[in-house]
């Protein structure tokens, strides 16, 4: 349990101070006054002064900040700051430089994701080769074709168009899965290995299997092989892998938002500081590669959920940019105020309820 609290806080405090470098060095390089790094949310539990900028501690672990000089654009026109002092203040910055700052923060998140799974890929990942048959039911269409344990499977194609799309080696289990599923009813041509000899056998999955049987009648499991990716294949392989998974959860949270206005109970599972903290010990008990797969995952994900057009989020902040360029004025600074405020108070809320949630689940056994 400790362990997992360390390491579970250690992740955490990595990924927020990533994301916060980015908007820090972003503010620095643009010419921006850094007024205070903080890592937590406030109120401030300890706090040291290096040059203009003040590094802090703050008692809420749930998060961190940059504070940067001018930001609130109420106070920065009561300051009348004018001539070239102006430039130090981020409301007298272009919108270019504003938006670059706002999503410097996402793009360290999604960096670091980048780089994690690349340093996974050399030094090597576990990958699916091939597809075997573990069990055979009896009497289920692959029983009476005369599939066997250990069959590998290579090739599958329908029996009456073998020249349409079908699935080849090397074969993946969703695939399987996927291609009887939608072939439900037809007859199918399967070519298996076994014991260095190619067979070739026919059966047709069934539409309506028994309950705890597919469509075929048999368990597969899949074949998996160290690859160790070479270091000018590893980062394009990292970036396709992140892409990917980013366009999953993007759509995932879509379906929850969905279901969620809906009144409907979400499909996925939603968990929050605990729950994730419960995630990291399961991955501890796998090792290290687990771990820091764990923590790309969760600085992708995090990187995806600030740039969501949420106030007090960078996307809340970055679509008020967006709504000066296209009224040609400033959004007045009150209400973007509040809007942020508001939005703090409902994401602080949300991270309440599913905090309750994952304890309840904890609490009976989930």
């Amino acid at each position: 349990m400790v362990l997992t609290v360390v390491i579970f806080l250690a992740i955490l405090t990595v990924l927020v101070l990533i994301h916060e470098f980015g908007h820090f060095a972003a503010a620095r390089i643009i010419g921006v006054r850094v007024e205070e790094f903080g890592l937590g949310l406030p109120p401030r539990a300890a706090g040291k002064k290096f040059g203009n900028t003040i590094y802090s501690l703050n008692w809420l672990p749930i998060g961190g900040f940059v504070r940067l000089a001018g930001e609130d654009l109420e106070d920065a026109q009561k300051s009348k700051v004018k001539g070239a002092k102006a430039k130090e203040y981020f409301w007298a910055r272009t919108k270019k430089e504003r938006a670059v700052i706002l999503t410097a923060g996402v793009f360290m998140n999604f960096l670091l994701a980048v780089g994690i799974t690349t340093f996974l890929l050399v030094h090597g990942v576990k990958e699916p080769v091939s597809v075997h048959i573990a069990t055979v039911m009896p009497g289920t269409p692959a029983a009476t074709a005369g599939f066997q344990v250990h069959d590998v499977i290579t090739d599958m194609t329908l029996a009456e168009n073998p020249d349409a799309a079908g699935i080849h080696n090397p074969i993946m289990t969703d695939e399987i899965i996927q291609f009887t599923h939608i072939n439900a009813g037809k007859a199918i041509d399967v070519t298996v290995l076994r014991s260095g000899q190619t067979y070739h056998l026919t059966l047709t999955p069934r539409v309506n299997p028994p309950s705890g049987q597919g469509p075929m009648g048999v368990a597969i499991l899949s074949d998996l092989k160290v690859h160790k990716y070479s270091l000018t294949e590893a980062p394009g392989k990292a970036l396709v892998i992140n892409l990917s998974r980013g366009r999953d959860m993007i759509v995932s949270l879509g379906t929850t938002i969905g279901q969620l206005a809906k009144l409907r109970r979400p499909q996925a599972e939603v968990a929050g500081p605990i729950g994730i903290a419960q995630v990291t010990g399961q991955a501890i008990q796998f090792g290290w590669e687990a771990v820091l797969e764990l923590a790309s995952i969760l600085s992708l994900n995090l990187a995806i959920l600030n740039i969501l057009p949420i106030p007090a989020l960078d996307g809340g902040r970055l679509a008020f940019v967006f709504l000066e360029k296209i009224f040609r004025r400033r959004v007045n600074p009150v209400f973007e105020r509040n809007a942020h405020q508001i939005g703090m108070v409902i994401l602080l809320g949300l991270i309440l309820l599913v905090s309750i949630n994952d304890i309840l689940r904890l609490a009976h056994g989930g």
